[in-house]
C-alpha cells in the first residue's frame, strides 16, 4: 500500500484536476514493491489489461494505492489495483483544513501484468 497525498505539481488540467496517468504511475510503485516482495526483484510491467477511472482526483487530496498479485505464472504475475481518496482537503473551512473521509471514494481501478524474467528470480 502507498499512501500520498497529490500537489499542485501533479494537476495537470483546470481546477487543480489530477491527471489520471498519476494513479498508473502509483500502481507501478506498488507493483514493484510486491514482485520485489515475491520474486525479491523489480520485474517489468508488460501491460494492462484493464483500467477503470471512477471519480476525479485533484490537488490535495490523499490517495491510498493497493495491489494483490492474484496469479503466478512461469514468469508473469497477474495483478489488480485500486487506488482510493481517503483525505480531501476543506479550502471552505481554512486554506490548511481536511477531513478524513468515513468511506474512502474509489477513484481507479486496474488490472495488469508484469514478469520477472527467470535468471532474476530469487
Amino acid at each position: 500500500m502507498i499512501r500520498l497525498r497529490m500537489s499542485a505539481a501533479d494537476a495537470h488540467y483546470g481546477g487543480n484536476l489530477v491527471d489520471g496517468a498519476k494513479m498508473l504511475q502509483l500502481f507501478g510503485d506498488v507493483a514493484t514493491e510486491l514482485l520485489i516482495r515475491h520474486d525479491g526483484d523489480e520485474g517489468l510491467f508488460v501491460a494492462y489489461d484493464k483500467v477503470e477511472f471512477l471519480a476525479p482526483v485533484y490537488a490535495g487530496e490523499f490517495i491510498e494505492a493497493t495491489g494483490e498479485i492474484v496469479k503466478v505464472g512461469n514468469t508473469s504475475r497477474k495483478m489488480v489495483f485500486e487506488a482510493k481518496k481517503v483525505i480531501v482537503p476543506r479550502p471552505d473551512i481554512s486554506d490548511s483544513a481536511c477531513d478524513v473521509l468515513k468511506e474512502p471514494i474509489v477513484v481507479c481501478r486496474a488490472e495488469g501484468t508484469c514478469v520477472v524474467p527467470k535468471d532474476k528470480m530469487r
